[in-house]
């Protein structure tokens, strides 16, 4: 089985290595990319979140795989699910971890629950392109988004998260992915039908769990697991569980 690994913003598309031994039990085979903007990649300015299928589709054409999953964590998530939205001939589900719903979800509030700093990035991204240029530009005092056990981790397995995420060379991918996730995706997602599993943690302070409700309501196929005690990175801890569960969705 394949599984697309969409990263999260600001990183590169290494795989997961803290999946890998699940993945080795599974039989999965972890395929990925960097978006534009990213790694060595060029950014293309105002892509929006259904770009992703494009560069998906390449890269798997390219190397002769007619059918994947996909799974993406926090900016990743938005693109796994219109990956599934898009492309339902060719993904056969998605496990989506601590995404976010798109900015125009109705009845959500969508900045509720959300540390002050994320609430700054966000609201300056809507504000568009120059001022969210300058904000990133700033030195700007933030409030902490991240728990004890985000930060117990991040030093932990999944160190790898701040590596990766200083080698993305530069704002211009985070900056096109802000933009992007506060203007129209390019997909309905009340047209998923494939499996889709969402994680969300309960003290999530970056995107809170008012998000993960939002898209269990309106994607037809989802399922929720909320950890009442899990924060933005620590939710990854039960990962290797949402694998088996999209293992166990292949027939």
């Amino acid at each position: 089985m394949v599984v697309f690994w969409h990263h999260a913003s600001p990183q590169i598309g290494a795989p997961p290595a803290p999946l890998f031994s699940a993945s080795d039990r599974l039989d999965i085979r972890w395929v990925s990319h960097d978006r534009p903007g990213y790694g060595g990649s060029t950014a293309i300015e105002d892509r929006d979140v259904a770009l992703v299928t494009r560069d998906v589709v390449a890269v798997v054409d390219a190397l002769g795989i007619e059918t994947s999953a996909v799974m993406g964590h926090s900016g990743g998530g938005p693109h796994a699910l219109a990956c599934v939205a898009l492309l339902p001939e060719r993904v056969l589900g998605v496990v989506s971890v601590a995404a976010q719903a798109p900015f125009d979800a109705g009845e959500l509030d969508w900045f509720g629950g959300m540390a002050a700093s994320n609430v700054q990035e966000m609201r300056a991204a809507a504000a568009g392109r120059a001022e969210l240029e300058a904000y990133e530009s700033s030195e700007v005092l933030t409030d902490l988004e991240f728990t004890a056990d985000d930060m117990a981790t991040l030093n932990g397995d999944w160190a790898r998260i701040f590596e990766v995420g200083a080698e993305a060379h530069g704002p211009g991918g985070l900056i096109e992915d802000l933009l992007a996730f506060v203007t129209p995706w390019g997909c309905d997602l009340a047209d998923i039908a494939a499996p889709t599993l969402l994680l969300h943690g309960g003290r999530d302070r970056v995107v809170p769990s008012t998000h993960g409700r939002w898209l269990r309501d309106t994607i037809p196929s989802a399922a929720l697991r909320r950890y009442d005690r899990e924060g933005h990175i620590s939710v990854l801890r039960h990962a290797e569980a949402a694998l088996d569960w999209l293992k166990g969705q292949r027939t």
